[in-house]
């Protein structure tokens, strides 16, 4: 798991990651619903220590806040203003599942991150098979490059391939094992695209370098940092933190219990597929 707090310069080693000195970002989450500050108040993110360096990720604690609108949920570690930040767009291409689906996993990570890479080869592909296929999960990737300059450079290309259909097939590329050895340089992203099926390679180098790019990539990561997301992979899976590349039980467990609180939510809820269309409309008119 790989951790940091924002300032690369000030950064210590520590559980196989980077950590470094608090620094957050006062945004508007999302459609405006969830302050910065709220959320800073709502839950409070410490990772423990694993006794073994190879430990893949560690356990994420998450304990309210007194602050005002800080309770969690009976679901233990479950935070309603957590799972507001699920946008479900229809045809999100940085998405799959169905947008209107009852569990929605909200993943923050890093294309050079290692555990990240070990989440999506060895459990996101079984969660797929088992819950997205069937419309019981929802699966949103936010880009969070916090490792290097490469990082970022490849959540601009993973930006750019999704621009073509190609996002989840450039992901799987960037992912593979020993691909990052290889690092994120222009022409190994581009063999990266090309690997993934991108049809128009001119389009994608130049939809990397956009300004479109920029800004998404942005947004995602000042997300991040307003959850003072201190390591990657994180997650949330309908308002439940967990950090680092968990073994698999650790998000059946959470998924099907989400799945069980969803079913007894009433119709019309907030976090609606129509919510998430009002929302793309609204950016889009900005």
């Amino acid at each position: 798991m790989n951790k940091t707090s924002g300032s690369k310069n000030s950064s210590t080693k520590n559980n196989g990651g980077r950590k470094s000195s608090g620094r957050t970002r006062g945004v508007l989450i999302g459609s405006g619903v969830v302050a910065a500050a709220v959320l800073l108040g709502l839950a409070s993110y410490s990772a423990t220590k694993p006794d073994d360096r190879d430990t893949p990720g560690s356990v994420l604690e998450v304990t309210a806040s007194p602050g005002e609108g800080a309770e969690a949920a009976p679901e233990t570690g479950v935070f309603p203003e957590l799972e507001k930040l699920a946008r479900r767009i229809e045809g999100d291409p940085l998405a799959q599942g169905k947008a209107d689906a009852p569990v929605v996993m909200v993943e923050y990570a890093d294309f050079k991150c290692g555990f990240c890479g070990k989440f999506a080869r060895d459990t996101e592909p079984e969660l797929v098979k088992k819950y997205v296929e069937d419309g019981t999960l929802r699966i949103e990737w936010r880009n969070y490059p916090i490792l290097s300059d490469e990082s970022d450079a490849a959540a601009r290309a993973a930006w750019a391939a999704g621009q073509q259909g190609r996002f989840w097939q450039f992901h799987a590329a960037a992912y593979a094992k020993d691909a990052k050895q290889k690092g994120f340089g222009e022409e190994q992203l581009k063999a990266l695209a090309r690997q993934a099926g991108v049809q128009d390679l001119d389009r994608f180098a130049a939809d990397t370098g956009s300004e479109a790019a920029k800004t998404s990539v942005r947004k995602d990561k000042e997300e991040a940092y307003a959850l003072r997301a201190t390591a990657t992979p994180s997650f949330l899976i309908n308002g439940r933190p967990i950090s680092g590349a968990q073994p698999d039980q650790v998000f059946v467990q959470a998924v099907e219990s989400a799945k069980k609180a969803a079913a007894k939510k009433p119709a019309g809820g907030k976090g609606t597929a129509e919510e998430g269309a009002a929302e793309k409309g609204a950016e889009g008119s900005r």
